[in-house]
């Protein structure tokens, strides 16, 4: 939960200016809308480059240290654009914010201190925070506008990345030890796989996308709820805030349909479709505060849908012990589309005018419907991992066989460095505590014959 805490700090840091700050860049010195669309995005752009390096320089020199140099590389980008007084003083800060990229650092600390059997749970309860740090930021964000200006957000999100190294050092335990996770960490040897991988790249694509249709609406929808919906800045949360709720509410049958009823492909396709829909709403009507709110409550429907499912497929289509590899990339994606879909939204709000970001973000959501039903059906399998203790490979290769004979198992790898088995199951086949037996039989025989005890 401290780490939980951590994340949610750092996210609200980036997400609090969302709602507002084109409002405040258009009386800067110097300000396009194409620069504006970059200064929203660019945290992007260097959180996508340095989010994977730190996670191995945290292999290397510790979580805590990295996670603490992350933080106040953050405060130090906030700092720097609270004090702009130019949009391209802005710019520099957001970047700077970025490059506080310890997002897979944290992971890598979750994994050091959670046993396997509870680690996902542990990374769904931190990859919650997103979730919950966007909402409450696109509620508090105009509020706070209005009390201490976009200079004073700046401000704040300073005191809460320090507020982040002071719960890292007094609420987060030292772990006993740190070491690579494969299920949690990005190993470089496994990048041209997972690269090679049609499935995942069009999740990568998906995820990409996503989020740069989102940074590009979020450009120019202040502008639509001010000078459109005749809505004054400190009310956009009169929108914002049942939208939020209620898609969050609607999302849940949708999630229950794709995992339970395993319809998860279509619910995919069916998501992509509404958001193009939405975004068509927003072209069409984004002069009627109705056609905004029912617009927007169609976008975030999709839009948690989304954030809730690409995950799992990614999880789905890669290899047992390359789940932390092909999360990194999938990352990066993310952030790489928020660093695009600024300057694109920018650019074309520029050149256009509003309506033709909107009729964008629709022509990239009808390309995204199209790669999308090229998407394979995924296999229903989850991950699951049991620590092994010290072994040698041979050792390694026999539990592995072993594993790979058990019903509800479709792929097993044992690592004897890693002292870890990760296999794909399914939940509905598979009996976890045979494998746990079968695990502790072969430890006890290996033990009977005098070869080394498994730990």
């Amino acid at each position: 939960m401290s780490l939980a805490g951590i994340y949610s700090l750092r996210m609200m840091g980036l997400f609090l200016i969302l709602p507002v700050f084109s409002l405040y860049a258009e009386h800067l010195e110097h300000t396009t809308p194409f620069l504006i669309g970059l200064a929203i995005g660019a945290y992007g752009l260097t959180q996508a480059l340095l989010q994977i390096p730190f996670g191995l320089l945290s292999d290397r020199f510790g979580r805590k240290p990295i996670i603490t140099i992350g933080l106040l590389l953050f405060a130090l980008g906030s700092v720097i654009a609270a004090n702009a007084d130019s949009i391209i003083g802005i710019i520099i800060g957001r970047a700077m914010q970025g490059s506080g990229a310890i997002a897979a650092a944290i992971m890598a600390l979750a994994a050091d201190l959670t046993q396997e059997e509870n680690r996902t749970k542990a990374m769904a309860t931190i990859g919650l925070t997103i979730g919950v740090s966007f909402a409450v930021s696109m509620v508090l964000g105009p509020i706070l506008n209005n009390w201490i200006g976009v200079d004073g957000i700046f401000w704040l999100t300073a005191v809460l990345a320090i507020a982040g190294i002071i719960l890292l050092r007094f609420g987060v335990p030292d772990p006993e030890k740190t070491s690579l996770h494969r299920d949690a960490e990005s190993v470089p040897g496994y990048f041209s796989s997972v690269l090679s991988n049609a499935q995942l790249l069009r999740l990568d694509f998906s995820i990409f996308t996503l989020h740069m249709m989102l940074t590009a609406s979020f450009v120019v929808l202040p502008f639509v709820l001010r000078d459109y919906a005749d809505l004054k800045t400190i009310h956009h949360w009169y929108i914002y805030l049942p939208v939020l709720l209620l898609s969050m509410m609607i999302m849940v049958p949708f999630i229950i349909v794709a995992e339970k009823r395993r319809r998860i492909k279509e619910v995919l396709v069916g998501a992509v479709i509404t958001l193009g829909l939405a975004q068509t709403g927003l072209m069409l009507f984004f002069r009627s505060i109705t056609g905004i709110f029912l617009s927007l409550l169609l976008f975030f429907i999709a839009f948690n849908v989304l954030e809730a499912i690409l995950p799992s497929l990614v999880a789905k289509f890669c290899e047992a012990d390359k789940k932390g590899t092909a999360l990194g990339i999938y990352s990066t994606s993310q952030f790489l589309g928020a660093f695009i879909g600024g300057m694109a939204g920018g650019g074309i709000y520029g050149a256009f005018g509003i309506q033709w970001v909107f009729g964008f973000c629709i022509a990239v959501a009808v390309v995204w419907a199209l790669v999308a039903k090229t998407l394979q059906k995924p296999r229903y399998l989850s991950s699951y991992m049991i620590n092994l203790g010290t072994m040698d490979a041979s050792q390694a290769g026999s539990i592995e066989q072993r594993l790979r004979q058990q019903a509800g198992v479709a792929e097993a790898v044992v690592n004897a460095d890693d002292k870890v088995a990760y296999l794909k199951v399914d939940r509905r086949v598979v009996d976890t505590d045979d494998l746990h037996k079968i695990v502790a039989e072969m430890i006890d025989s290996e033990t009977a014959v005098g070869g080394p005890a498994l730990t």
